[in-house]
């Protein structure tokens, strides 16, 4: 490991007070949410941004207190990290009420976290070298020392805290209950968290044996499991030409768990290799089979990559599409350049990953800098996105595309929403129009106040037409059969909302020469749950439901799409129904055919 220099009484001191410095500002802003400056999100937003990053790379990096650098360095990097919390904060705020601010700030913070903890090595050799020309192996030492201190210091308070409950405990159970309530006061919580963050920076930070002893462990664990991971990425990839592709393409979650592995894969050779290291961690055949398993990186890489550009041209781009993509594009890069270091090595083993690694920290931190900047702007490239998608089939909207515009992209996402009311398109279209209303109306996305239950319910006749989607060749329901529906004169189950799909389908299901109708409800995990509508004299009744069980949402799709194409079969059942001396009539169970005795 690197020398670290020792660190003065004073630096140790100041390390502790500026972890319950930090416990103390998020309080604050905590306990006066609603009162200025903080009852401004964009205010909080950058409050809470700064109060987290800078701080603690000051405490990771602080040596002298008198190093105008480092104060120099941490006034730039407070003018970048406010600088992007504004933006975000401008983003997530606004006039319209009860945006979604988590799904447009968790990417902000990971990504920010992840600018910090890449960045931060570089400026620790800055200031105790003089200069930015970092080699690898510093760069490699100070990133493993921040990500086990940083470890160590949850674990720190995190056991401390089990302590503190234990103590609690212990003394409730002789009916003292003044511990239990001091533990559980805001202010407690914050100035004994913030110390004892504080605490575990400091011993991982100043006792080097601990934090080498845990990275050694980190190296073993690393080395047993990294033949197993490289066993599963080549048997995958092994297996598919025997399976072929198109299961992948069918599923959802496909980009996620290929770029998983993939990443999985970077760090754990990252966890093994040694730069310094003379002797391989490997026998050679099994260091064959690991650079095998990184050849395969690119493949995973490409099939994710292909998977969401499927997504994206089906559904457009979306927010979590966005930050896949780019998710995706980095793990190209660090596939494509550990595929080159097999294939091209040095003395050591896989010794070519080390400038693959630098150079993919700076993409990291260009793209985790410029996506949360108005230069990449993942949220306007969605909103556009999303616009251009719904004014392609106009009047084609349903209410989660209303509402994503509406809470789940910030303000932009709630002008492009009123302006699409405002488009003959969809003004002029009874449902469009409907849907858009009651998007804008209402006040929470996860909160339905009987407003919003109300315009949702369907009560105009042309609306009911455009909403339920008649099946493929299916002929034209009788014009009482829809009043029947607005009038409930039959059971229609969630039929009468815009935020429930459903079908129609006209079938002479029991062969009297007369045609019966099914109002079927497609869910997205149920499948198809179809009620029967018959005629009764000049009336519609209740005939009885039929429900299409199936097994996972892929199921259920091919299973709602055969509902919209009209692919159903009417089969008269083999035996009638039996009773006796013209008592209750009973089906028969068939049974089922046993084999032959051998």
């Amino acid at each position: 490991m690197h020398a670290s220099p020792a660190l003065p009484t004073t630096t140790r001191s100041a390390i502790v007070l500026i972890a319950l410095l930090q416990g103390l500002m998020l309080y604050a802003a905590d306990t006066a949410t609603g009162s200025w400056p903080f009852d401004d999100i964009g205010n909080r937003v950058r409050w809470y941004s700064w109060v987290l990053t800078v701080p603690t790379a000051i405490a990771l990096t602080l040596v002298e207190l008198r190093d105008r650098r480092l104060w120099l360095h941490a006034a730039l990097a407070s003018v970048l990290v406010l600088g992007l919390a504004s933006w975000i904060g401008w983003n997530v705020g606004g006039d319209a009420p009860g945006l979604d601010h988590d799904g447009l700030l968790m990417p902000f913070s990971i990504s920010m976290a992840i600018a910090a903890f890449v960045s931060l090595p570089w400026w620790q050799f800055r200031l105790q070298e003089g200069h930015w020309h970092a080699p690898y192996a510093a760069l490699f030492e100070r990133a493993w020392q921040n990500g086990l201190t940083l470890a160590l210091a949850v674990a720190f308070t995190c056991l401390t805290w089990l302590l503190l409950w234990l103590w609690a405990e212990l003394f409730v159970l002789v009916e003292i209950h003044f511990f239990r309530s001091l533990f559980r006061e805001d202010a407690f919580i914050a100035l004994a968290t913030g110390s004892l963050m504080g605490f575990g920076v400091l011993i991982g930070r100043t006792q080097h044996r601990a934090i080498q002893m845990i990275r050694s462990v980190v190296f073993a664990v690393g080395r047993g499991l990294l033949p197993l991971l490289a066993l599963i990425a080549v048997t995958f990839v092994l297996s598919l030409p025997f399976t072929g592709l198109e299961p992948l393409w069918r599923t959802r979650s496909a980009a996620g768990l290929l770029l998983t592995l993939s990443l999985l894969l970077v760090v754990f050779v990252n966890a093994v290799y040694q730069h310094d290291n003379a002797s391989p961690p490997y026998p050679a055949w099994l260091r064959r089979f690991i650079g095998a398993s990184l050849l395969a990186l690119p493949v995973y890489a490409g099939l994710a990559l292909y998977a969401m550009g499927l997504r994206i041209g089906q559904y457009g781009w979306t927010l979590d599409r966005t930050w896949a993509l780019l998710v995706a594009l980095l793990v190209t890069g660090y596939a494509v350049g550990y595929a080159l270091a097999v294939l091209r090595p040095r003395d050591h083993w896989l010794q070519r990953i080390e400038p693959v690694n630098r150079w993919m920290c700076l993409c990291v931190l260009g793209v985790a800098l410029l996506a949360n900047s108005p230069l990449l702007d993942p949220i306007r490239l969605s909103v556009n996105s999303q616009v251009a998608r719904l004014q392609a089939g106009a009047p084609a909207i349903d209410v989660m595309d209303a509402e994503t515009l509406r809470f789940g992209l910030g303000r932009r996402g709630a002008r492009a929403l009123e302006a699409l009311q405002h488009d003959p398109a969809f003004s002029q279209d009874a449902r469009a129009r409907s849907i858009i209303a009651a998007a804008l109306a209402k006040q929470s996305r996860y909160f339905w106040d009987q407003d919003y239950k109300q315009r949702l319910t369907i009560t105009d006749p042309v609306v009911l037409q455009q909403h339920i989607t008649l099946a493929k060749d299916t002929p034209a329901p009788d014009p009482d059969w829809w009043r029947a529906l607005l009038a409930r004169q039959v059971d229609v189950g969630r039929c009468l909302r815009l935020d429930t799909a459903c079908a129609a389908l006209r079938r002479d299901l029991d062969a009297d020469g007369v045609d019966e109708m099914l109002l079927c409800e497609l869910q997205s995990y149920l499948g198809p749950r179809c009620k029967v509508h018959a005629r009764q004299g000049a009336a519609w009744s209740d005939a009885g439901q039929v429900e299409f069980p199936v097994q996972g949402k892929h199921t259920a799709a091919r299973a709602n799409q055969s509902v919209r194409d009209g692919v159903l079969e009417v089969s008269p059942p083999r035996w009638g129904r039996l009773s006796l001396d013209g008592g209750p009539q009973q089906s028969l169970n068939e049974s089922v055919p046993k084999e032959p005795r051998p």
